[in-house]
């Protein structure tokens, strides 16, 4: 069985079903892992490019599952999968995966995107996903892990006492822990924004929720409203 870094193996451990399908699957080692410990019976590795389409091949040989060479959900069927992750790539490029083929989405979705992983909230919250699992492996390169389920509905528990934007942006699960090393990268991204006396109408959003979750602790709909200016995130 192949080793497992610590990102992979934290989206290994959130997967337990009967198919399921790795888009972007590289070197094929997260199937590999999943299948011969069990956790699924049969794996779909997809790939768009020839190199890493035969390296996963070549690592699934003789396993219960295929490769398939093609551009994310066009080449699976709707409801042939039970699950399905993405990994290593940037939020932009699994948002537009994910919305090519909406109806080829299976039920369960881990996530671990190397940026931008708000543009994943946004799309699980217009697309009746809710949000089950949620960490930061934080080191040189901090990893976000974004576990989901399809609820058919809009409203996620996972928001609950959480200002909506803030969660979006930062993570419900994530505000509500307040790790050390959270608090720590809000600040620096603090400093780093007060540097400019001019910023942008989304910077300066962004810093307004810094600003609030650093004096307040985790901030909810109704605290945020009842700030001052200085505390207030604008739409």
């Amino acid at each position: 069985m192949p080793k497992l870094d610590q990102r992979l193996t934290t989206v290994a451990n959130q997967i337990q079903s009967k198919t399921h399908v790795d888009i972007g699957s590289d070197h094929g080692h997260l199937l590999v892992s999943l299948l011969k410990s069990g956790r699924i019976e049969r794996g779909i590795a997809i790939e768009d490019k020839r190199s890493p389409f035969a390296k996963s091949k070549a690592a699934l040989i003789d396993l219960n599952a295929e490769v398939r060479l093609g551009d994310g959900l066009a080449v699976l069927s709707p409801k042939e999968a039970d699950s399905l992750s993405i990994c290593g790539m940037g939020g932009e490029t699994v948002v537009r995966i994910l919305d090519a083929f909406p109806d080829r989405v299976p039920s369960i979705v881990v996530l671990q995107p190397n940026r931008r992983p708000e543009l994943i909230r946004r799309w699980a919250q217009r697309s009746g996903f809710h949000l089950t699992y949620e960490q930061v492996l934080w080191g040189r390169y901090n990893y976000s892990i974004l576990g989901f389920e399809r609820a058919g509905t809009f409203n996620d528990p996972a928001y609950k006492g959480v200002e909506m934007e803030a969660g979006l942006i930062f993570g419900p699960l994530i505000l509500k822990r307040r790790s050390p090393e959270f608090i720590s990268l809000l600040r620096a991204e603090r400093t780093e924004l007060s540097k400019h006396p001019e910023l942008c109408i989304v910077s300066q959003r962004r810093l307004e929720i810094i600003n609030c979750i650093l004096a307040m602790g985790v901030p909810s709909q109704r605290s945020l409203a009842e700030q001052p200016e200085s505390c207030t995130v604008r739409a």
